[in-house]
C-alpha cells in the first residue's frame, strides 16, 4: 500500500512539472531600451571619450612622453609626509590647490608622482576640456612674499619656488648660525629666478631680463615647446637631448623671439655665469661657509656670507645657468663677491 501511494504521489508531482512548464510562455520582445547615457543627456556614453581617446595616438605620445620626464622617474614622491606631499605627490599637490594650505591633513597614503591628474581636470567633464589646468592663478612666493604671474607656467611656479631658509639672513643684519648642512632655498628654486625674486639682494642694480617680462605663459613656453621624441619638449620638459653623441638645446620655444643665434646667446650666458659662480665658490671657501667640494660648512657666519652661500645655492638648484633671468643672477652674484671682498 505504502510503495502505491509513494507512486501516486511521483505521479502528481510528474504531472504538476509539466503544467507549470506549458504555462511558462516566452512573450514578444519588448521596445528597444534607451541608450546609454553620458551624464543625463541621454547620449551614447562613448561619445564623450572618443573626443580624447580617438586612434590619433596624441594621448599615446604625450603618455611616452611624461613617462621619460623627471616628473615621472625623479620627482622622490615616496616623501609622502605632510609638509613634503604638497609638492612631492599628485595627491598632495591637489589638496593643496583646493585648500591653499603649505601643507596636507595628513601623510598621503599610496602616492603617485605627477601625472596627468595633477595637473589637467582629468575626467570631470569627458571632452577636451579635461585638458584644462587645474590652476592657472598667479602665486605669492613663500621667501619673498611678491607674487608672480607666469600663465600656464604658473602651475609649475606652485612648487618651483624657493623655499623660506631657516635662519634667514637679512641685509644689513645680525649673524646667523647654519646648523644644516642642507640650509637653503631647497630644490627647484625657478620661479625665484624667473621672477626676480627672493635671493640675498645686498647691493644695488637688480633688474629682470626679457624672459621674466615678455614670455607669456613661463615655464610652459619653452619647456613644453614642440618634442624631440621623449629627450626633450613636449610632456618630457626638458630643455637638452642628444643628437649624435651630441648635446642639442631644444630651440623650438625660442626662436619666435630669438630666430637667429640662440644657441651662441645660452653659451655666451652660462659660460659667464659660471665664471662668477666659480668666483663666488672661491670666496666661500675662502670664508669657511663652504667645502671645496661645494657642501655647505655649519657654523656662525655674518650675514652676508650666509646671504652670499643663499645665491650660490639657489642659482646652482635654478639650473639654467642664468638663462632664466640672467639680468637677476648676474646680480646676486656680482653684488655678493663684491659683499665677500670687503
Amino acid at each position: 500500500m505504502e510503495k502505491k501511494t509513494s507512486s501516486y504521489f511521483m505521479l502528481i508531482l510528474l504531472l504538476a512539472a509539466g503544467l507549470i512548464t506549458s504555462c511558462t510562455k516566452v512573450g514578444p520582445a519588448g521596445p528597444p531600451g534607451k541608450d546609454g547615457t553620458n551624464g543625463t543627456d541621454g547620449t551614447d556614453g562613448t561619445a564623450g571619450c572618443i573626443q580624447c581617446h580617438d586612434n590619433s595616438q596624441v594621448i599615446l605620445a604625450k603618455s611616452l612622453q611624461w613617462e621619460a620626464s623627471v616628473h615621472a622617474t625623479g620627482g622622490n614622491f615616496e616623501r609622502n609626509t605632510n609638509s613634503c606631499a604638497p609638492c612631492h605627490t599628485s595627491q598632495g599637490f591637489l589638496e593643496r590647490i583646493q585648500t591653499g594650505a603649505d601643507t596636507t591633513l595628513a601623510t598621503i597614503e599610496n602616492p603617485a608622482p605627477q601625472n596627468c591628474f595633477t595637473c589637467h581636470e582629468i575626467h570631470q567633464t569627458y571632452t577636451p576640456a579635461d585638458w584644462t589646468n587645474t590652476t592657472t592663478s598667479p602665486v605669492k612666493l613663500w621667501i619673498s612674499g611678491k607674487t608672480v604671474d607666469f600663465g600656464k607656467g604658473n602651475l609649475c611656479a606652485n612648487c618651483h619656488q624657493p623655499r623660506i631658509p631657516s635662519p634667514m639672513p637679512v641685509v644689513g643684519g645680525d649673524s646667523i648660525t647654519v646648523s644644516s648642512p642642507y640650509w637653503g632655498v631647497h630644490h627647484g628654486p625657478q620661479a625665484g629666478i624667473l621672477g626676480g625674486s627672493g635671493g640675498y639682494e645686498v647691493g644695488s642694480g637688480y633688474s629682470n631680463s626679457a624672459h621674466t617680462t615678455d614670455v607669456t605663459n613661463g615655464c610652459v613656453t619653452c619647456h613644453m615647446a614642440e618634442a624631440y621624441g621623449v629627450q626633450a619638449g613636449g610632456h618630457q620638459m626638458g630643455m637638452t637631448y642628444l643628437f649624435h653623441g651630441h648635446e642639442k638645446i631644444n630651440t623650438a620655444g625660442c626662436i619666435t623671439c630669438h630666430p637667429s643665434g640662440i644657441d651662441a646667446k645660452i653659451a655666451a650666458t652660462q659660460t659667464e655665469v659660471l665664471g662668477l659662480l666659480a668666483q663666488l665658490k672661491t670666496l666661500l671657501v675662502n670664508h669657511g661657509a663652504m667645502s671645496a667640494s661645494g657642501k655647505i660648512i655649519t657654523g656662525k657666519m655674518s650675514a652676508d656670507v650666509a646671504g652670499a652661500l643663499l645665491n650660490y645655492n639657489m642659482v646652482i638648484a635654478d639650473g639654467s645657468e642664468g638663462v632664466h633671468n640672467a639680468n637677476y643672477v648676474k646680480a646676486l652674484l656680482t653684488n655678493s663677491i663684491q659683499a665677500l671682498k670687503k
